[in-house]
């Protein structure tokens, strides 16, 4: 199979037969190749959807050494059982995975141990749901995870030597944010870029934004598949449209950016509104489509759980319809927030948004200090989500009206 044909269904969700970066990545082909083959990399997060997918496109271009770094064990054997098992040949000489919390003790120590810098440093590590905006506490374990911990991942890099490059995934919710996790990832982006933190100038700092990836870990379309597996009805917001990429385009995506995007940089896919969204009511019927199955949509809970049954037999399957109406969730998507500039450049489908500091370059560091407040154990007053939310809206202003707070929350829900 080409690396750059989708799959079937994938193919049919996104609108395309091959990669929307298929160009991207034939025209800067012998580039990546020059700088990848041979190097040291350290893929953080490696064993996520997207950490897994950038990984395996990487490998294509013969690293020498690739150490994989996730907390999620069970999902790190997948990773070597997925590698080892390809059709195509492993071309690394070391490939190390660990089952470390990147910003725990025993990565910190492990990364002080080793000998030689890094040429790249890939970070995939998130918490990046929507539905984690529970209570001040799970928002906290965000910006914890999200911004505090890459803080210190710069300084223990800076100990052990400047890699050429660092990438950090980030997240169309980001783009005026909506949701405490889209604040969160801006946060994260302001980690990335802003100059008077630990990041060296001698590194290329690059990130990312994008659409929804079909099938990846944790996603609507993989609960379709979990729900329909279980026997229980598939969900789907009403009324909602969608971009969309591939799991192999994630991770082509994440590797132009990564390897190729200009410094200081988020890179974003040249996707085109009238033409790439999508409304999820027809993805779940595509999706169903492809397994013989017709929708049956419902807006009663307790009707789409009844009728699994007779729907199957009919050749059918209950689609919960909901309305877009919990916490954080946005009607839209967008990839450029307000004020950013946008350029074309290099690519013939991504382009690139130059970073966009706070106003004041004080608010960001001074966040930071009480970030590190909030998480001690030494508080005297308890934290609550207004508290975290007035901090955020001090780096960043327009999230004091932008936050699309409710009483609903996804866990209430199919």
């Amino acid at each position: 199979m080409n690396p750059y044909d989708l799959p079937t269904l994938d193919a049919r969700i996104v609108g395309r037969t091959q990669s929307f970066f298929t160009t991207d990545l034939q025209t800067h082909s012998d580039t990546l190749s020059d700088m990848i083959k041979g190097a040291r990399i350290l893929v953080i997060g490696g064993a996520g959807s997207i950490g897994f997918q950038t990984l395996r496109t990487v490998m294509r271009y013969a690293p020498s050494v690739v150490h994989v770094i996730d907390h999620n064990e069970n999902g790190l054997a997948e990773v070597i059982r997925a590698l080892r098992s390809a059709p195509e040949p492993v071309l690394t000489d070391e490939l190390l995975t660990l089952p470390f919390d990147y910003g725990g003790a025993p990565f910190r120590q492990w990364l002080a141990a080793q000998d030689q810098p890094y040429d790249y440093v890939l970070n995939f590590a998130a918490l990046k749901h929507v539905r984690s905006e529970k209570d001040p506490y799970s928002i906290l374990a965000m910006l914890e995870t999200n911004v505090l911990k890459l803080i210190d991942l710069a300084e223990g890099l800076d100990r052990l030597g400047a890699p050429k490059r660092l990438f950090c995934v980030s997240t169309d919710k980001a783009a005026n944010p909506s949701s405490m996790m889209g604040a969160t990832k801006r946060l994260m982006e302001h980690a990335l870029f802003a100059p008077n933190l630990a990041w060296t100038s001698r590194t290329q700092i690059t990130s990312a934004r994008f659409a929804n990836v079909a099938m990846s870990n944790g996603s609507l379309l993989q609960s379709w598949q979990m729900r329909q597996a279980a026997g229980q009805p598939m969900a789907c917001p009403e009324g909602c449209r969608r971009f969309f990429v591939s799991l192999g385009e994630s991770g082509h995506l994440c590797t132009l950016a990564a390897f190729l995007g200009p410094d200081r940089s988020v890179i974003v896919p040249a996707l085109d509104p009238a033409e790439h969204l999508v409304l999820l009511q027809d993805v779940a019927t595509w999706y169903l489509d492809a397994q013989g199955l017709k929708p049956w949509f419902t807006h009663d809970e307790d009707e789409a759980r009844a009728a699994v049954a007779d729907c199957a037999k009919r050749g059918e399957w209950p689609v919960l319809l909901t309305p877009l109406d919990t916490a954080g969730e946005k009607p839209y998507e967008e990839f450029v927030g307000a004020g950013e500039d946008v350029t074309r450049g290099d690519f013939a489908a991504l382009d690139h948004v130059g970073y966009l500091p706070p106003a004041d370059p004080s608010v960001f560091p001074a966040f930071i200090d009480q970030l590190r407040g909030f998480l001690s154990d030494r508080r005297d007053n308890p934290l609550t989500e207004t508290v975290l939310k007035d901090a955020i809206a001090a780096v960043e202003p327009a999230f004091a009206k932008s936050h699309r707070a409710s009483a609903k929350s996804l866990d209430a829900r199919v």
